[in-house]
């Protein structure tokens, strides 16, 4: 081992001044270690507003938050430990004076003092300390530095306790960081007993001493939904729950609130010394579904009645248990359509609520805003979740549903961007089914007529307008896009060319400047087949770009069923009833040609169609219920098919 070199110094070495600090200069100054950040900064919460919840972003002040909090958390304490049964707190109107006062049982009065001005100096220290049923007590503060901390800090601190053991109360004033004492003498009092303190904070410490009203109103609010059938007031209004947290999810989500359960586990302990004692964990976990939103999860989440802003262990173990049990009863589904699910498709618009209550609860830091890893509570999550998630997907199939429908989305969506890439490069190829309008300056003036086969592109071919008129053949029946993939549709020629023709491009919408056809018209055979087909093209276009309905583009043209030779010329006819119509009109009839299908038609009714310029516009007045009739008519569920056609039926 090599020996410290020794250093040559030039001049004379000053010692370093070392100088001794005592809790109220330290807690005053170095305020942060105690309380946490004493900046405003940016918190995402919630506040309670008009009935309602808001989420929103407030301007936080950490430090001075805790302060008042460490006084109400007293309150707590001893209400786990059964001796409170309200809690009052009072706001002045220049918002820079709090009192809160609970009806417990108080404490001795001779350490009123030490309690509110001396560091380590509590009645929660021993962690194995049980109540008269064996079980260790619940409680928020550990270390004995809260109470102690806001006291000096405070400019004023008056502290009333009123001890109901000894009946006796007293009253002691620290003012100026208890740098000045004052005592009232002991007395007999009359009435409740319990604490009453009152503080305004310290200008030089906090800075601005004006609390915010309502993110105090939102603590005392939270403290009454994690405590249910304890009586808050503030400013004299009155806050009582009896369901406890899932109040809490009701108010913010009312009927898409679902309550996922409550527990209470007992579980056994050995304390450092090697004693035994019983422990007591309390868990509520409720979830608001809110499926039309697109918004990230929300976790409220809350540790013996403490809001855990920044997480920790029993909000990531709840979340991720939450997502592997959807993800494991959605696998089959998954598989079978090829997909996958993400968290994003399980957590979005999600709203957690999870509150636990156990003893000794560890968190990062002394302003509990994060909790951290627990044996025993994570046996009891996983094993709540695990009693009690079947349930939720019973009642949840809906939410389910919309789960799988994000993952179809987020699937299609990439393949709609890899259609991207596929399209452009179609549409440069040459298409050789196209039969094309000549017109290159003006294509707004261009028709694209989709003809039933072969035959009939070649009627279309000799009766047409070269210049404005084209046309594309169909091979039989057009694919059912709504059970195809994207690839599908790709790979499908004929889709594939009429894209291509039009300027169309999967996934992306109409770019209707550089359309090569302002009209797309099917023409098809006046039966059930080319009925069949017109739908099937219509089902294609609306699904992917229903923006060409509402500009009136996409057109029907009916084929005339009947040619009729009479002594005036002829006449067309497309249904049986208007053949029936004239006849009855004594026209002289020399003869009736029935076209079977458009290559049965004459080169003169090819030309009589073709000439309207004007046909069927295919309307859309509404969307969303086009969208459902369709799904209904092509869409993989066949019930919601078959009860439409039995009802057509009867």
């Amino acid at each position: 081992m090599t020996e410290i070199v020794s250093v040559k110094r030039k001049g004379k070495a000053h010692d370093a001044v070392i100088e001794h600090k005592d809790q109220r200069w330290h807690c005053r100054h170095r305020i942060t270690l105690v309380f946490g950040s004493n900046d405003v900064e940016d918190l995402e919460t919630y506040l309670y507003r008009d009935n309602k919840v808001e989420f929103t972003t407030v301007k936080f002040h950490q430090a001075k938050s805790k302060a008042i909090e460490e006084i109400l958390d007293n309150c707590i304490d001893e209400f786990y430990r059964g001796h409170v049964t309200e809690i009052h707190t009072t706001l002045s109107e220049d918002k820079k004076t709090v009192a809160v006062e609970d009806n417990g049982i108080g404490f001795p009065l001779k350490m009123i003092a030490p309690v509110y001005t001396e560091f380590r100096t509590g009645s929660k220290f021993k962690d194995e300390e049980v109540d008269e049923d064996g079980f260790m007590h619940r409680t928020l503060g550990q270390n004995g530095l809260g109470a102690a901390a806001t006291c000096l800090t405070s400019d004023l601190f008056q502290v009333r306790v009123r001890h109901y053991n000894s009946k006796q109360e007293q009253t002691y004033t620290f003012e100026d960081g208890a740098l000045t004492t004052k005592k009232s003498k002991p007395k007999t009092f009359t009435g409740h007993s319990g604490v009453r303190v009152e503080l305004m904070l310290a200008r030089e410490v906090y800075k601005n001493v004006v609390i915010d009203e309502d993110l105090l109103r939102k603590r005392i609010i939270d403290l009454a939904y994690n405590n249910p059938g304890l009586t808050f007031y503030f400013n004299k209004e009155k806050y009582l729950f009896k369901k406890g947290l899932f109040e809490l999810a009701q108010y913010i989500g009312g009927e898409t609130a679902y309550h996922i359960g409550d527990t209470t586990a007992v579980f056994d302990s050995t304390t450092a010394k090697g004693k035994t004692a019983k422990g007591k964990i309390d868990l509520s976990i409720s979830v608001v579904i809110d499926k039309a939103s697109e918004a990230r999860e929300r976790v409220i989440s809350f540790a013996n009645s403490s809001p855990t802003f920044d997480g920790g262990f029993h909000q990531d173990k709840v979340k991720r248990l939450f997502i592997n049990i959807l993800k494991e009863k959605l696998e089959r589904s998954i598989k079978k359509e090829k997909i996958s699910i993400t968290d994003n498709d399980i957590l979005t618009g999600m709203t957690f609520i999870i509150g636990v209550t156990m003893p000794n609860p560890r968190f990062e830091s002394q302003t509990k805003r994060k909790l951290v890893r627990d044996a025993q509570l994570e046996k009891v999550i996983d094993g709540f979740m695990s009693d009690n998630m079947e349930k939720f997907i019973r009642k949840n199939k809906e939410y389910l549903d919309v789960v799988l429908d994000r993952a179809r989305s987020r699937h299609r969506f990439q393949e709609f961007k890899d259609a991207e890439k596929i399209s452009k490069k179609q549409k440069r190829k040459r298409i050789e089914k196209l039969l094309d309008a000549n017109e290159r300056r003006d294509r707004t003036k261009c028709t694209l007529f989709i003809c039933e086969g072969d035959s009939a592109i070649g009627g279309l071919r000799s009766a047409r307008n070269k210049l404005y008129q084209g046309g594309i053949a169909l091979k039989g029946k057009p694919m059912n896009v709504a059970q195809a993939s994207i690839n599908d549709i790709l790979n499908n020629q004929e889709f594939s060319d009429i894209m291509a023709a039009i300027g169309l491009t999967l996934g992306q919408p109409v770019d209707f400047e550089n359309l090569r056809f302002s009209q797309i018209v099917y023409l098809s055979d006046s039966d059930v087949d080319g009925g069949h087909i017109n739908t099937l093209l219509t089902n294609f276009f609306f699904t992917f770009w229903p923006e060409l309905f509402e500009r009136g583009m996409i057109q029907l043209a009916k084929a005339p069923l009947f040619e009729v030779a009479t002594d005036s010329g002829k006449i067309y006819v497309e249904s049986p009833a208007e053949l029936e119509n004239l006849k009855k009109s004594g026209a002289k009839i020399k003869e009736i040609q029935r076209n079977k299908g458009l290559g049965e038609m004459s080169p003169e009714a090819f030309k009589h169609v073709l000439m309207k310029g004007v046909y069927t516009k295919i309307a859309v007045p509404d969307r969303q219920r086009a969208k459902e009739m369709l799904d209904v008519c092509f869409g993989k569920d066949t019930a919601p098919r078959k009860d439409l056609l039995i009802d057509k039926a009867e």
